[in-house]
């Protein structure tokens, strides 16, 4: 293969966020010319090729409409069956305790990604489009240039050496941050949690977990098993989702202070782990070993990055720059917003705009949906085994999640500096509420008696919720993006104050004056919470 010397886009790193930005970049500009090095060689195997199986929202919209992939993701991937939580902490009766979830699909789709098979997928639909995908390449040196000059990769592929210059320079490395690294920008992150995990290639069915009809045919379709399945207890939850390749991935996440990481380093040990904490899954994966595919683990996951992108013509995206918590599922999202914004950044200034403001304030908002979604996880774990609290912070956070930042993708605005401006008083307030909410909740768990009924909450149940789900896909103009997201956040303010009232009901003796001191009185209707809850 014959390598340009000179292109437009060097991107290193063809994974998931190298390999989804090449795609947008050449959407928006037909004609630059993109070359993406990649370490690995393609194919890479399916199933045990990476986490991140499971998307959400912003990331679903992301590749089955901004990249139109849909017909790839409905033909090859599994449509999911939203997150459903289960307090089953040292309970192997798993059909008489407290479900979270919804009975049905919600409007939005979202799908479960086996990443070898989408990553595959990916670099053939880089090479179609005209883009110089290079696999089994390592890039041994490179240099960032000024404002002025042209960035330099040195590389080797096949062997051979190569160099190649780049008027941008995207790193996309994932956790090598090779960028990160050579400009000093790693950040430390205040969330201490560490995973393990591993794919079984066998299907984990919770919908057999039990014979209770009733039980069973609280959902429809009776797929259970197609939801992300969270087994809760206190300071941890346990990841179950399942791949289209027929394998399943299983993960435990705890906070290093309640369950440490030498406790499942290995696959012995977290079965053992999973027989005192989760014994029906244990008993599920019991006489499989030989199905056993891969284990991996990672000590203090989380970390931050202080810049993401730069007026130099260099960007950062996906886990080479920052990672949150898969809890919630939030990394393709950020790889959506970030991906949008390198793609906005790199049109403006190959059609001759100075671009080095807007990337600040691409920045600066990047870093505060980092900030503000990584409040729902620091010291947040302990309340994870709460039936009483964590179905209300489960309401909140997505509440907060559609109410905010996915208007500003599905409706894309998140280049719209003028449409963000005029919200801006919006913006910073919703942000300082959600921090003082996710106190208030942390204070409530630490004094609920955490019953744990045999109780669905529905979610589907709640009209309100099933709405603003709904509601993501319209599309609106100017005045009507403005005028959802004011009711969104009046939404949020309405739904704050049910909060607090239902935290003092039930704990007299919890602070709520943070949250009260926040709320608009505009008298917005009060969304209905869990009955059961």
């Amino acid at each position: 293969m014959t390598l340009p010397r000179t292109v437009d886009v060097a991107i290193l790193g063809g994974g998931l966020a190298g390999l989804t930005l090449a795609l947008q970049i050449r959407q928006r500009l037909p004609d630059a010319s993109i070359t993406v090095l990649e370490r690995r060689r393609h194919p890479v195997p399916e199933a045990i090729h990476k986490i991140g199986e499971s998307s959400v929202e912003i990331a679903a919209n992301y590749f089955d409409t901004v990249l139109g992939l849909k017909e790839h993701l409905q033909s090859r991937q599994l449509k999911k069956f939203g997150f459903r939580f289960f307090f089953s902490d040292g309970r192997p009766d798993i059909d008489a305790v407290t479900e979270l979830g919804a009975s049905r699909f919600l409007s939005t789709p979202s799908y479960q990604i086996d990443r070898g098979i989408f990553e595959n997928f990916l670099g053939e639909q880089a090479l179609e489009a005209g883009i110089l995908f290079v696999d089994g390449c390592t890039a041994d040196q490179f240099d960032v240039a000024d404002r002025a000059g042209m960035h330099r990769v040195a590389f080797t592929a096949g062997g051979s050496p190569g160099e190649l210059h780049a008027r941008w320079l995207i790193d996309a490395s994932g956790r090598t941050g090779l960028l990160k690294r050579k400009l000093g920008l790693a950040a430390p992150s205040p969330h201490d949690a560490n995973a393990v995990w591993f794919r079984i290639g066998a299907k984990i069915d919770v919908d057999t977990w039990s014979d209770d009809a009733p039980w069973r045919s609280r959902c429809t379709p009776p797929s259970r098993w197609l939801s992300t399945n969270h087994l809760v207890g206190d300071g941890y939850w346990v990841w179950l989702i399942p791949l289209a390749s027929g394998s399943h991935s299983v993960g435990i996440v705890a906070d290093a202070r309640t369950h440490p990481l030498d406790a499942m380093n290995s696959y012995d040990k977290a079965l053992a782990w999973l027989r005192r904490h989760q014994p029906r899954l244990a008993m599920d994966l019991e006489g499989k070993r030989e199905l056993l595919q891969d284990f991996v683990f990672f000590r203090r996951f989380s970390y931050g990055c202080r810049q993401f992108f730069s007026g130099d013509r260099w960007a950062i995206t996906g886990e080479a720059g920052a990672f949150l918590d898969p809890f919630y599922s939030p990394g393709s999202d950020f790889i959506a917003i970030a991906n949008t914004y390198i793609t906005d950044l790199i049109a403006r200034e190959m059609g001759g705009e100075p671009v080095a403001t807007r990337a600040g304030i691409y920045d600066q908002f990047f870093a505060s949906f980092y900030e503000s979604t990584l409040a729902l996880y620091v010291d947040q774990y302990h309340l994870f085994g709460d039936p009483e609290v964590l179905p209300i912070k489960v309401l909140w956070d997505y509440t907060y999640y559609w109410g905010v930042l996915c208007q500003l993708f599905f409706q894309r605005r998140l280049t719209d500096l003028a449409a963000i401006s005029r919200l801006r008083a919006e913006l910073v307030g919703a942000k300082q509420l959600n921090a003082a909410m996710q106190r208030l909740l942390r204070d409530w768990s630490r004094q609920s008696v955490r019953a744990n009924p045999a109780a669905f909450l529905d979610q589907a149940g709640l009209d309100w919720f099933a709405e603003l789900n709904r509601g993501l896909t319209d599309r609106l103009d100017d005045e009507g993006f403005h005028r959802r997201m004011l009711e969104t956040t009046r939404q949020l303010h309405a739904l704050a104050g049910q909060i607090a009232e239902r935290a003092r009901a039930a704990c007299p003796h919890v602070d709520t004056a943070e949250v009260t001191a926040l709320l608009h009185a505009d008298g917005a209707a009060a969304p209905a919470l869990f009955d059961a809850a």
